[in-house]
């Protein structure tokens, strides 16, 4: 069953790719396929402060990022353990933070962009060693939808003898344009 479901999120991967309006990062310098997944956004939540002072308020532009969930999945279903396959998503995502400061220094809108923003469950202290700061999703609803979506990917990630172990909230996910750019220099 799992298999199936995965096969059919492998189809229909590309027809969401195509719906979100998301765009790959192109990082051919570095011969990697980068993670991530981005578009511009007009952020819709409540006013938040960074640490470094940076203030995202309603209608600020971010670069939204994705995950490219299903190639995660992919590459880690012949890991063996939750915390190797931890290991491999985060030296992935760390290596794909260089080529979103190159395609955020290089976007027609980079004056207008406040910083970056993404939702996740992934470990917290994890997040903030990659640069970001976690936030909690204060719409309810919306925390909701997201709880059950991540839920349903973190079913198909994982082994069946470690499900339910460990519930992670949905939570956004912020770095502000100066970090990004200033932790990856040209």
């Amino acid at each position: 069953m799992r298999r199936n479901l995965i096969s059919i999120w492998n189809l229909s991967d590309p027809i969401y790719f195509q719906c979100t309006r998301l765009t790959y990062i192109d990082d051919p310098d570095r011969g990697f396929k980068n993670i991530f997944r981005v578009r511009l956004t007009s952020y819709q939540g409540k006013p938040i402060t960074l640490s470094d002072g940076t203030v995202i308020n309603k209608h600020d532009k971010l670069i939204k990022i994705h995950l490219h969930n299903i190639r995660l999945i992919n590459e880690t279903k012949d890991i063996q353990g939750e915390v190797r396959k931890a290991r491999h998503i985060y030296k992935t995502v760390q290596a794909s933070l260089p080529g979103l400061a190159d395609f955020l220094r290089a976007h027609k809108h980079h004056q207008q962009i406040k910083g970056v923003i993404g939702i996740t469950v992934l470990n917290h202290k994890l997040c903030r060693r990659l640069g970001f700061e976690t936030f909690a999703i204060s719409n309810f609803i919306y925390r909701w939808f997201k709880f059950i979506i991540f839920i349903s990917i973190n079913k198909l990630a994982k082994d069946p003898s470690a499900q339910g172990k460990g519930k992670q909230e949905p939570k956004y996910l912020f770095m502000s344009k100066e970090n990004l750019l200033n932790a990856y220099k040209e």
